[in-house]
């Protein structure tokens, strides 16, 4: 460490073990410790024996977090990122930090280990070639079955996460959106005492996870599907034309001739076309 760095430093997910030779060294030799939640690092921290200071990092406070962090490069110093579980930036704070860090010019060094979608993808069997990281979905429901009506004709498995008090209603509405017969891998706990992987399509999702409640406890991996390659492209094209018929026409009208187009349904296509007005408007 003879320069003044970010490492973002992966930790256990679940295991303590699952933890890197190099992770235990960089977190021993950092000047300080930037955590999602210090309580919880705290913990993994004198399981290992280190006893670097600790800075909270979170998604309230990451922009002054980040403002800690230069102050202490500036003073030559070393800062590691940890989150509470896994990969820092990834559906977790860090990426406002990170980004300070560069555009400052100090190097940001990657500590790779633990991940809960790798995880879970490694272990569901699936054969798809790509997969497509969501991670987690909006949490209200109307703006959460947008966001799967847009990813409906994607042809990649899609990996999203999910939190134990939406889970039922998150499968209930991919079962709505992209069609009961779909396969789901739902991927419970990784790496802690009671991991599950179920499999099913996901008209019986839903009804599996309620079947038993400790099936809804800790933290969620889902990975569905993609749609077949037919349906992908039909909806594609759709997509693609209603982009192109609302710069000149007005929105109903738009939509009723990209469904003549690419097959696709009506009612879907209102919403995606009201979304992509929203868009424009924004920008």
């Amino acid at each position: 460490m003879e320069r003044p760095s970010l490492y973002v430093v992966a930790t256990p997910i679940g295991n303590l073990a699952d933890i890197t030779l190099r992770a235990l060294e960089v977190l021993k030799r950092v000047d300080a410790i930037a955590a999602e939640d210090t309580r919880v690092t705290v913990r993994l921290l004198r399981h290992y024996g280190v006893s670097a200071p600790l800075i909270a990092l979170h998604e309230h406070n990451e922009r002054r977090a980040a403002q800690k962090i230069l102050q202490l490069l500036a003073q030559g110093k070393s800062v590691a990122l940890v989150s509470d579980a896994g990969t820092p930036a990834i559906s977790d704070p860090g990426a406002v930090a990170v980004a300070r860090v560069r555009e400052a010019g100090y190097p940001v060094v990657p500590v790779p280990g633990a991940n809960a979608a790798m995880a879970a993808l490694a272990a569901a069997g699936s054969t798809a070639p790509h997969f497509l990281f969501y991670g987690f979905l909006p949490q209200a429901a109307a703006a959460r079955r947008r966001e799967l009506a847009a990813l409906k004709a994607s042809p990649y498995l899609l990996v999203f996460y999910e939190a134990p008090h939406r889970v039922i209603a998150s499968v209930a509405d991919m079962a709505a959106a992209f069609g009961a017969g779909r396969t789901v891998t739902i991927a419970r706990e990784l790496t802690k005492l009671f991991e599950s992987i179920h499999t099913c399509n996901l008209g019986t999702a839903a009804a599996w996870l309620a079947a038993d409640a400790n099936r809804t406890k800790g933290e969620f991996v889902l990975l569905v599907e993609g749609a077949p390659e037919a349906a992908a492209t039909d909806a594609g094209a759709a997509h693609g034309a209603l982009e192109i018929l609302l710069r000149e026409l007005p929105l109903k009208q738009a939509v009723k001739l990209a469904a003549q187009i690419g097959g696709g349904r009506r009612n879907e296509l209102y919403q995606l076309a009201l979304e992509m007005k929203k868009a424009v408007i924004r920008d």
